[in-house]
């Protein structure tokens, strides 16, 4: 097996480590306290994860909506506005192969409570800093903080709600969507009331704060609820006979689709949280619009978030949604080419749709194994693959925008990446699982 394929191996007994311990049974002396504890923790622990959720996405959804005014600010060329796209994927892929070692070591909620941290850091930093670099290096630390978290809190929702896990886990969904579609919406407005895109876009760091505040309350929490301990008692735990029996999923066909067709769902979704704002303020739409325009875009993603994945687990084949997702997507680039004005309400509809992709993405994931240690693997696999994969799109945007002067290459190039999608897609969604075609059992 390479050296990759361990990496990926060693990723996943890690993340099986984190599963949580039963609560005792009652009995004990300490129930009625420990009762006390568990009615407050549980609701507790929804309000901190939704609060968490929420403040996940807006620094990059703010940052897209104010770009003009950032790259003014910062006389910034277009190139290097197409790097500051491209850094979130990439703090993704890097910094959450290191989540799962660090919440085995310090637990799962107090590394999600230092990426909060981080995030909030990041956002007051970035703004006052007086150039390209320490703003591109602030931007980092603030997705360095996101990517774990982002990574934690399925390990979060299993430990506290292990018989609600779809529940929290839509919960969880709809608070990314909504501080995604919120942050694009207000960003501009907020700026102006403020006084300056500087202000502006710190004020998402006082946010961030405040959903920082729960999680400082339940890392100093010593109950048996207490996350460093619940690592501890689960860093025992085996990684399952999964290791031994599936071979390397670099050689899986079925993995490979599903990381490619994540890295290009990935790469669309980034190109168009930088970039859509600026396209249709290019074309004549005001700032303000463009900003509600981009969290139209977003906002999709809320309720086709539960109904995609529903849909997709009742057909056998999930190619033909990938194919009327694609579809959706070319349709709208090829408006936002033709007639970016005059249909730009429709065209973000049709794009938002395009963009829901990514649920649909981590559906595929699950159906295409029969084992709970395989769908770990698939899943690091893939998403770590596909975000590595979708760092040059956003880039080759802002060279091709600042190259060519204009948006009919860097559409040119959105519209072609959706077709590649639409093949890999289809591929992905058969109806095969990685030990079938392993040969290994299902």
């Amino acid at each position: 097996m390479s050296d990759d394929a361990h990496a990926m191996t060693r990723g996943t007994e890690t993340t099986e480590a984190l599963d949580p311990a039963p609560v005792p049974a009652a009995g004990g002396p300490g129930d009625h306290q420990a009762a006390r504890r568990a009615a407050w923790v549980a609701p507790f622990v929804a309000v901190s994860m939704f609060l968490a959720a929420l403040n996940l996405r807006p620094a990059i959804g703010s940052l897209g909506a104010l770009l003009e005014e950032v790259r003014d600010g910062l006389h910034m060329s277009g190139s290097v506005a197409g790097v500051l796209t491209s850094v979130p994927p990439l703090c993704f892929a890097v910094f959450g192969f290191a989540a799962p070692r660090l919440a085995r070591r310090y637990g799962p909620g107090a590394i999600v409570c230092a990426g909060l941290a981080a995030v909030t850091a990041g956002l007051l930093i970035r703004p006052f800093v007086p150039s390209t670099v320490p703003f591109l290096l602030a931007s980092a630390l603030a997705l360095a903080g996101i990517a774990v978290s982002n990574v934690l809190m399925p390990v979060i929702v299993k430990r506290y709600f292990p018989d609600r896990v779809g529940t929290m886990t839509g919960l969880y969904s709809m608070a990314l969507s909504l501080g995604t579609a919120g942050s694009a919406a207000a960003a501009v407005p907020l700026a102006h009331a403020l006084g300056g895109w500087r202000s502006g876009l710190a004020a998402w760091g006082v946010l961030a704060a405040v959903a920082l505040v729960p999680w400082l309350v339940l890392v100093r929490d010593r109950s048996g609820y207490g996350e460093k301990a619940a690592g501890k008692e689960a860093g025992g735990a085996s990684a399952g006979p999964a290791r031994d029996v599936l071979p390397s999923l670099l050689r899986s066909r079925t993995a490979w689709s599903l990381a490619v067709f994540f890295g290009l769902q990935a790469t669309g979704a980034y190109i168009t949280m930088g970039w859509m704002s600026q396209r249709f303020r290019d074309a004549g739409v005001s700032a303000g619009t463009a900003g509600v325009l981009l969290a139209v875009i977003m906002v999709m993603g809320v309720p086709l978030a539960f109904v995609i994945p529903g849909l997709a687990t009742r057909l056998s084949h999930q190619g033909p949604i990938v194919v009327v997702l694609c579809v959706c997507g070319l349709v709208a680039i090829g408006g936002l080419y033709a007639a970016p004005v005059g249909g730009a309400w429709v065209w973000a509809v049709l794009l938002g749709v395009s963009n829901c992709s990514f649920p649909l993405a981590l559906t595929m994931i699950g159906m295409r194994s029969s084992s709970g240690q395989g769908v770990v693997r698939l899943s690091a696999f893939a998403q770590c693959t596909g975000y590595l994969i979708s760092i040059p799109g956003p880039l080759l945007v802002g060279v091709l925008y600042q190259h060519s002067g204009g948006w009919t290459w860097p559409l040119a190039l959105m519209g072609g990446l959706l077709v590649p999608q639409m093949v890999v897609g289809w591929f992905a969604g058969r109806d095969r699982t990685i030990e079938r075609e392993a040969g290994v059992g299902d």
